[in-house]
């Protein structure tokens, strides 16, 4: 056996490693032992895309490099012996020169927190190097390049606008506000503007390909016995039979994804690993008459370029663009079709492919001591688990199609995306032959319904065979396909899935019965339409007034972003001696802890100590978190408050070690004497359980409701409605450094973001002097709020462990423990009476709500003030409210994004459509009566209202309406839904009111000798921008020094990392205002400097005859002993510290009613910023909080089960929108809306209130399904079943696909069918 050691290259640096663990990833080395950091652990699942990499592999036959994307979180690294690694570094850095994808992205605002960038650029690069023998990428290429990828803060449209300029077909002038060109240039001036790309020179990884591995003819690797890499079946065989006699697990692995789903390496299960994957046999595509043939080890994607070469059926085809929406390209890229059939056989895995393949009566090969064994596919389904046994998978036969033109061969999905990595909830694929409406012979497959497996629906396929179709056979069919879809008891949405099998047999056969139109019939469309290509337009207004102020400057470090080099805390080099943690939390809400210890009472690999509440310093305190409204425990004393509460920090060798020890840990519990927890808001109530909300937080009520209510011609009375929650899934989990330091210091890096506030908390815990705790924050990859107090206790057990143990600690939260643990936005329920007029004119409106915040008090007490903020957006006449805050057993909640407002400004729209509903009038008209005049503003906001010319939302309300041809488009929408029965449109206009306040902010300013320029600031760089808008104030401050050539002093201008001892002060990065007031603190300084240089400067100009450079000008400073640097702490007006922002969104979407996926057909926004200090930091604010809202109010469910802990776990089954999910038409203007004498350069924000506007898609969609819903009403025979009951409906947040088909009639196909039979 030759080359034992593993010998692989990164970047073109060649590794040779001689002993390894073989569950070890590639990511784990790449970040561990190599300088490259562009590698990003998000997920740990494939499912995010911030890990990816090039995979290079030489083919010596025909002597050309192979190469595609792959997760390096999965792929193990004794898989890659031979093989060339690329990061995003080592397509173009710093030092180098960036590549032009690096520069685009910057070029093109794409890049904002910047943690997902580098895989991003991966992605784009692999679609790139896939497509450059065939005449270059297309559009729609571009689009779906990054399909697979997460971004949190961006809304994907600046991205997507960065790939296509790669497009061979792109109209350059179709691409959105960039640095490279302004509007009106010419296209060859664009065009020649854009950063050159050159495939020959640009795809690095084809000719850059190491010499040392072409040499190198066979990889087989041994390392040691627990990794083999066979190379015939033969050797195979010979591996099974030695490991059948041995003790110990073994792992049959090809690309490894499945361990993304079922985590089996996460807790070292496996003693040996057998590489498959160079088995030739195992490797084969074969063709010939009766079919194709492919090897077990074939991936994903490889299959489905076989079988789209297949040529005389479109059959194949269509399995084919069926498996390209199944997991992500570059999960396609390493996961084997043997793989995905055996976790689906052995595991219960929602297999597709295990669908496509029963419909096409499918065989496998199987071996099984030496003996090779066909068997049809239902058969190996129905075996025992095959991973239990020694049989091996070898191949699969897919037997070929006669042409035929009575065939029929059709597949289906409903998952959250369409392409974009996410899991059906029902998949399904009917083969047919049918001639003149008989049914001859059908195979109907069903698939990750809830079952064990995918299924032959026998008994339906037996019933149809011979039959005529007829409306009453079809009916009869779905009677019988409800009864044999069983999804088990755990299944979410059993009955759901029980709809969309049903509504998938009659998509099929439904068109063969309508008329004989055969299969393209204008009811039901059985294929899905390919993405559709996005289109956008920005507005935006670059002002010359305060430059560079204004002006849509590239954010600052976005190419280094791009590339991979921005350090964030997991990426500061890791010191030999350092420790790892991972909390242990608790799984009973509450209870006594009684004892912890270890599975087997034996301590695992790596385990140096587990610290709990009775390990803090006797000077300390157990506390972990802390806010104006108290503190939070670090660790649960004796007794746990919630599930998800921390326990303990076992502190590790390694951060693998350490995860798992955590997994392993035994916790004993003791519920007696304890009285029941209070999971529920109704709990809290009976139980008197509430937080105390200051009067200061708790607003008043505005006029006289009794009198409102007699004024009321109609009311509603008691309805009520609930929110759920979100997590924040910032791309970067919560993460710390603690670093041990002379004379009992600490130094700690932690993403937050308020550095100062976890300053204090350390100190508080450990019972040290605040000056001797050092924390450092230099960038944070997302935040949200999550950022805030839940960072707290991460990084003060680092402190803690560091502190006790005398050693670095550095703790990264797997995305698991981070999802559990972060409590999130804050659900409520919500009771409500409102009063209005017959014309639409409200009285009057009472609410009641009941907030839960969870376990501790967080920040919640804020929300009754954050919530009637937003809410008051309308003119009640007269407003009311009872709102609790709820101490709950559960995690606590803490600020999201725009948190209380969000729900404030929805709640003001739900009562709205209900108005409408109620008086059958449309919401729009009635939003449009209620708008406040600027007298009933201030009567609802008083002095927050400012003067009258800042009461913009009238003017953003007409003019969006004129702009996203609102009228038109309203009738266009009324006869789509005249003219389609299974698809059903819905448009609303929603207008927002958002309250901000400013809070005081410190910055520093120095100018060093060369005459460049050192800026701290308190505010935190979370993506939002806020370095670069500083960058731009102190040129703009420093600039009024007028010096020659002071107009290019940006570039000369960095900020640094914030320090708690550096800089005091620093606050909460949070509400949308710390970036106009981190610019106002440091133009305060640059006033002081000026100030100071003036003398200077006054001299050299009579010197120089008028003319002085900004070099001179220091050097002179400095001879002269003039103190350059400058503090200032920018405090606010009490009177003007708080404003409100305006912005109107309008959203036309279209439900399929058989599915209940919703599909957003265009936004449209207008957002007054002011005079934006940055129009596109701006712009990517409102887009990126607009697409986080869609999360919330479609797609993302953050649920906790019967004891309370979080049910969603990560990306397998939390969807945030990608970029399948988002407007396919989104429309962008940021108003300039001139002077506002009490802000920042009349400046406004921009982080949150876009995100209120995104309730404009729900509001939409609950027009369509009262579209849907009126339809099937029309349907009703006198004897059938009532599916829906009347317009009157509540819409749940988030409305995601079970919710809204529910809502359109889980019935719907049937009764169509019955109507249609009885006449209607």
């Amino acid at each position: 056996m030759e080359g034992k050691d593993l010998e692989f290259a990164v970047n073109g640096e060649r590794f040779k490693v001689k002993s390894v663990d073989p569950s070890t990833t590639l990511l784990e080395f790449l970040r561990l032992n190599t300088p490259f950091k562009s590698v990003k652990l998000a997920c740990g699942e494939g499912g995010c895309g911030a890990c990816l990499v090039i995979l290079s592999k030489y083919d010596p036959d025909s002597e050309q490099v192979k190469e595609h994307s792959i997760n390096s979180c999965l792929t193990l690294l004794c898989s890659i012996n031979g093989c060339s690694i690329t990061t995003s570094e080592g397509l173009g850095n710093a030092k180098n020169g960036f590549h032009p994808i690096h520069t685009r992205f910057a070029g093109f605002h794409a890049s904002q927190c910047g943690f997902c960038t580098p895989g991003m650029c991966i992605s784009l690069y692999s679609a790139l190097s896939n497509s450059s023998g065939r005449g270059g990428l297309t559009v729609s290429e571009a689009e779906k390049s990054i399909a697979g990828n997460l971004c949190r803060c961006t809304g994907y449209r600046p991205i997507v606008d960065a790939c296509k300029s790669f497009a061979a077909d792109v109209d350059i002038e179709d691409l959105g506000l960039n640095s490279f060109w302004k509007k009106g240039d010419s296209k060859e001036s664009m065009l020649k503007r854009l950063p050159c790309y050159d495939p020959k020179e640009h795809l690095v990884t084809r000719t850059t390909f190491p010499e040392f591995l072409k040499k190198k003819s066979v990889f087989r690797n041994g390392l040691d016995h627990r990794w083999t890499t066979p190379c015939s079946v033969t050797e195979l065989g010979n591996v099974l039979e030695e490991s059948a006699n041995s003790v110990g697990s073994l792992k049959l692995v090809v690309g490894n994804t499945g361990n993304g789903y079922y985590k089996d390496d996460d807790e070292g299960r496996f003693d040996r690993y057998v590489d498959i994957s160079r088995i030739p046999e195992m490797l084969v595509i074969k063709r010939d008459e009766n079919g194709i043939e492919i090897g077990a080890a074939v991936t994903i994607s490889n299959v489905i370029d076989a079988l789209k070469e297949e040529e005389g059926s479109s059959n194949f085809k269509k399995m084919a663009a069926h498996m390209e929406k199944i997991g992500n390209r570059s999960i396609r890229n390493s996961a084997s079709i043997g793989g995905n059939l055996v976790m689906a056989q052995s595991r219960k895995f929602p297999s597709d492919i295990t669908t496509l393949l029963l419909a096409a009566d499918a065989s496998v090969h199987m071996l099984n001591n030496r003996i090779i064994k066909k068997i049809k596919l239902q058969e190996f389904l129905d075996s025992p688990p095959v991973l239990n046994s020694k049989q091996v998978l070898l191949k699969v036969v897919i037997p070929a199609w006669t042409a035929d033109t009575g065939l029929l061969f059709e597949t289906y999905r409903a998952a959250p995306r369409s392409i974009g990595n996410a899991l059906p909830y029902v998949n399904a694929a009917f083969f047919a032959r049918v001639s003149h409406q008989t049914v001859d012979e059908c195979l109907l497959a069903f698939g990750s319904y809830g079952g064990d497996h995918s299924i032959r629906a026998r008994e339906v396929e037996r019933f149809l065979t011979g039959k005529l179709l007829s409306h009453s056979i079809l009916h009869e069919a779905m009677d019988l396909l409800r009864g044999i879809i069983a999804p088990s008891k755990d299944t979410s949405y059993p009955e759901y899935r029980k709809a969309l099998a049903v509504g998938f047999l009659f998509e099929f056969f439904y068109p063969l019965i309508d008329n004989n139109n055969g299969h393209s019939n204008g009811h039901v469309d059985p294929t899905e339409s390919p993405l559709p290509f996005l289109s956008s337009s920005q507005q935006v207004l670059e002002s010359n007034e305060f430059q560079p102020v204004g002006e849509a400057v590239v954010k600052a470090g976005a190419a280094l972003q791009a590339s991979g080099e921005a350090v964030f805390v997991d990426d500061i080099p890791t010191l030999p001696d350092c420790l790892h943690g991972a909390f242990i939390y608790s799984t009973e809400p509450l209870a006594k802890i009684k004892s912890i210890s270890f599975r087997g009472n034996v301590a695992p690999a790596g385990v140096f100590a587990v610290l709990t509440f009775k390990d803090i310093p006797q000077q300390g305190q157990n506390i972990g978190s802390k806010t104006v409204f108290g503190p939070g425990p670090l660790f649960a004393d004796e007794l746990t408050q919630c599930a998800g509460q921390r326990i303990a920090l076992v502190v590790a060798d390694t951060q693998k070690h350490a995860d798992r020890a955590a997994k392993l840990a035994v916790v004993e519990y003791d519920v007696k004497n304890l009285e029941e927890p209070i999971l529920t808001v109704e709990d809290a109530v009976k139980r008197s359980s509430f937080f105390d909300v200051y009067p200061m937080f708790y607003p008043e009520p505005v006029g006289d409701v009794v009198e409102g209510m007699k004024e009321a011609d109609r009311k509603i009375l008691l309805a009520e409605f609930r929110l759920g929650s979100q997590y924040f899934f910032y791309m970067e989990p919560q993460t710390a450094l603690a670093l041990p330091d002379e004379d009992n210091c600490l130094k700690v890096f932690s993403s937050s973001q308020a550095p100062e506030y976890v300053h204090s908390v350390i100190a508080t815990c450990l019972g040290l002097p605040e000056h001797n705790v050092r924390v450092i924050t230099r960038r944070v990859g997302g935040g949200f709020g999550g950022k805030a107090l839940k960072s707290m206790p991460v990084a003060t057990a680092c402190a803690l462990a560091a502190h006790k143990l005398n050693r670095p600690v550095k703790m990264y939260l797997n995305r698991k423990t981070d999802m559990i643990m972060a409590g999130g936005r804050h659900p409520m329920k919500v009771t409500y009476n409102v009063g209005f007029r017959s014309d639409g004119k409200l009285t009057a409106l009472e609410l009641t709500m009941l907030i839960d915040a969870g376990t501790e008090p967080d920040v919640s007490p804020i929300l009754p003030r954050n919530i009637m903020g937003p809410l008051r957006k309308y003119d009640w006449g007269a407003l009311s409210f009872d709102v609790k805050v709820c101490k709950t057993n559960l995690p606590s909640r803490t600020a999201m994004r725009a948190p209380g407002e969000v729900q404030g400004s929805y709640i003001a729209e739900a009562i709205i459509e209900s108005v409408a509903s109620s008086l059958q009038m449309e919401a729009d008209e009635v939003r449009k009566i209620n708008l406040h005049s600027y007298s009933s503003l201030r009567k609802f906001y008083k002095h927050i209202s400012g003067e009258e010319d800042e009461y913009t939302l009238p003017l953003l309300w007409d003019k969006v309406e004129i702009s996203s041809e609102l009228e038109k488009r309203v009738e266009m929408v009324k006869e789509f839904n005249r003219c389609n029965v299974w698809r059903k449109r819905g448009i609303s206009r929603v207008p927002i009111v958002h309250q901000v306040m400013q809070r005081p902010t410190p910055g520093r300013v120095s100018i060093l000798s060369d005459g460049s320029v050192v800026v701290e600031v308190g505010g935190i760089e979370i993506g939002q921008g806020l370095w670069t808008k500083v960058r731009q104030m102190v040129a703009y401050g420093l600039g009024l020094t007028k010096c020659a050539g002071s107009d290019e002093l940006i570039e000369r201008i960095r900020v640094v990392q914030a320090d708690t001892l550096g800089l005091i002060q620093g606050g909460f990065t949070a509400g949308s205002t710390t970036s106009e007031s981190s610019c106002e603190a440091v133009r305060l300084c640059c006033v002081i400097l000026v100030e100071r240089l003036k003398p200077a400067m006054d001299k050299l100009m009579v010197e120089k005859s008028g003319s002085v450079t900004w070099n001179l000008l220091i050097q002179q400073a400095y001879a002269q002993s003039v103190n350059l640097s400058a503090s200032a702490l920018y405090t606010p007006q009490f009177s003007s510290m708080e404003y409100l922002n305006y912005g109107v969104g309008v959203s036309e979407v279209e439900v399929d009613v058989i599915t209940g996926k919703t599909e957003i057909l265009r936004s449209d926004i207008i957002y007054d910023c002011g005079k934006s200090l940055n129009p596109a930091v701006d712009l990517g604010q409102v887009e990126g909080a607009f697409v986080q809202g869609i999360g919330f109010f479609m797609m993302e469910e953050y649920t906790t089960d019967e004891k309370g802990l979080v049910v969603q776990q990560g990306t397998w089954d939390y969807k945030i929108p990608t970029v399948d999910t988002i407007p396919k038409q989104f429309h962008v203007e940021i108003l300039n809306t001139g002077h506002h004498k009490d802000r920042v350069l009349s400046s406004k924000a921009s982080g949150e209130p876009p995100l209120l506007l995104a309730a404009s898609v729900h509001c939409a969609t609950r027009s369509a399904i009262r579209e849907a819903r009126k339809q099937s009403l029309s349907w009703n025979c006198n004897d059938g079943n009532v599916d829906v009951s009347g317009a009157d409906f509540e819409l749940p947040v988030p409305a995601t696909m079970p919710v809204v088909k529910d809502l359109c009639g889980l019935y719907s196909v049937e009764k169509y069918l019955e109507g249609t039979i009885c006449g209607k």
